[in-house]
């Protein structure tokens, strides 16, 4: 079903369920990365319907959160492809939802294995593109990422304040889409 021959629905709905089987069985994925979920992730996030692309990132997340250090090695692979998103025209919904979904895959990467990700260049990206537009399902993981950060002291967290600042600003705003039991978590 995630062959290029097959309708973009299909290779949504394959990389959807790659991504939920990844999210649930966590390292039991193991034994399939390299043969089947790399693979698969690298291809959904080159195609060309931005459902397949949305699913990927999020397949792609939830595999590096589940799969720790062991997808370490794999992480600038991943990284450029999915940085690839967030120059996507976000001119829909399903735009807006990949680009989020390219956020809260990174925002897992660094959660998962911080040493492996090149935070000073990625962090700036991924908060430019913040607050999420569309999947606001997302907003856990990417707040969960940036208080991380922060009580760490992440160097490179701090160096950009002031733009985490913004991004909780705008998420906690009358009228802001995130709901409002996480709102309460991130007024400043």
């Amino acid at each position: 079903f995630a062959k290029p021959s097959r309708p973009s629905s299909d290779r949504a709905m394959a990389m959807g369920c790659l991504g939920e089987l990844a999210q649930e069985l966590g390292d039991g994925v193991k034994e399939y990365w390299k043969s089947v979920f790399l693979p698969a992730i690298l291809a959904g996030v080159a195609d060309e319907d931005n459902n397949v692309k949305r699913n990927a990132a999020f397949c792609a997340g939830v595999s590096c959160e589940g799969l720790g250090s062991f997808v370490a090695d794999d992480y600038m692979q991943i990284l450029g492809a999915v940085g690839q998103l967030f120059g996507i025209d976000q001119n829909n919904d399903t735009a807006l939802a990949c680009v989020d979904n390219a956020c809260a895959c990174v925002a897992r990467m660094i959660m998962a294995c911080p040493n492996s990700v090149p935070i000073s260049q990625v962090l700036p990206v991924v908060l430019q593109a913040l607050p999420l537009k569309n999947d606001m399902s997302e907003n856990e993981t990417i707040f969960k990422c940036l208080f991380g950060l922060l009580q760490s002291n992440n160097a490179d967290a701090l160096a950009l304040k002031t733009e985490i600042k913004r991004v909780f600003v705008e998420a906690s705003a009358d009228g802001s889409k995130v709901d409002d039991e996480l709102k309460d978590r991130i007024k400043l």
